[in-house]
């Protein structure tokens, strides 16, 4: 997760999306291939890079309304692997309906499944991140495990409760006069104040970008989130629940996933390694990984690091369907 508007603070970013955006990925010289796929309400656009005959990474980018820009950085996984990434419908690239009747979890659903049908992805590992976590989750939930043959979710939203409850116990780490100027502008309904903007501000640094934020990829150019999307189906800030997905919560179907299941977070993640491994725990033999030295954004905080993980759980993986074979 992570909206677009913050002005001057937050200028282009619940829960990531260009979040994940930093340094430039390095060139591996690997076939790409982008177009648009026809989904309700509209064309969603897609890229590929690489073309071997691997078990693709499908990657759900954050939100709800971010983009896919910033999973430029895991380009260089396309050296072991396709890396398939999409823009969601109404944000980035993709097309932009004015229909919020279409900001819905089980259209996003939806979404993905006509846009792995539409590219011939029988068999994919797929990846969500912060709200991608979510639709990733609630994907495999509704449409089953069949050709997905693994799960990272990465510093996911999956309880909607339980995410407030931590960004309340984070903020109340916060310097007092910022914790009172949030508490009186959301009280006040002026969130879209610069002075709510300013303390905002300093737990995006903390929890979201784990430091300064650092510029987007060349990537992100062009392709803008949707504030709408992300205040309507979110709220105002990451630690301020308003829309339609206050009540989201998973929690109690994560033992369904019978596939194996990477977690992901930041050390110092909004999403809290103590939550996360609360998740580990009700999904049969998943495994946590905690990236240390960063926050939510662990994409674009500690690149190499990500990699590694992720590189090793997917070979992991696929050895464990080969022996089940």
């Amino acid at each position: 997760m992570i909206r677009q508007r913050m002005a001057a603070v937050l200028r282009s970013c619940l829960l990531a999306a260009v979040l994940l955006a930093g340094p430039v990925a390095a060139d591996v010289a690997q076939p790409v291939r982008d177009g648009f796929v026809p989904v309700v309400g509209g064309p969603v656009w897609y890229r590929i890079v690489g073309s071997s005959d691997a078990v693709p990474l499908l990657v759900l980018h954050g939100g709800p309304g971010g983009t896919s820009c910033g999973f430029s950085l895991l380009e260089p996984i396309a050296t072991d692997r396709p890396l398939v990434r999409y823009d969601q419908l109404g944000t980035g690239r993709s097309g932009r309906p004015d229909d919020p009747g279409l900001w819905t979890v089980e259209r996003y659903v939806d979404e993905l499944h006509a846009l792995r049908q539409s590219l011939g992805l029988a068999r994919i590992h797929l990846l969500g991140h912060s709200w991608g976590g979510s639709l990733a989750a609630s994907y495999v939930l509704a449409k089953g495990t069949e050709g997905v043959v693994s799960l990272t979710l990465s510093s996911p939203l999956l309880s909607t409760p339980d995410w407030i409850e931590d960004a309340n116990a984070l903020r109340e780490q916060l310097p007092p006069d910022v914790q009172a100027t949030l508490d009186r502008h959301e009280a006040a309904g002026t969130t879209d104040d610069p002075e709510y903007e300013s303390a905002t501000a300093v737990f995006y640094a903390r929890h979201v970008w784990g430091g300064e934020r650092r510029g987007p990829p060349p990537d992100c150019r062009g392709a803008p989130g949707n504030d709408f999307i992300y205040e309507y189906m979110w709220g105002p800030t990451e630690f301020y629940a308003t829309g339609t997905l206050v009540d989201y919560d998973v929690t109690g179907r994560l033992g369904e996933l019978d596939l194996p299941v990477l977690l992901i977070a930041g050390e110092f993640d909004e999403a809290r390694p103590e939550r996360m491994r609360e998740f580990q725990a009700l999904i049969p033999g998943s495994r946590l990984e905690i990236i240390a030295d960063a926050a939510h954004a662990t994409i674009s905080r500690q690149t190499d690091a990500y990699l590694a993980v992720l590189r090793e759980f997917l070979a992991e993986a696929e050895s464990r369907e080969s022996e089940r074979r």
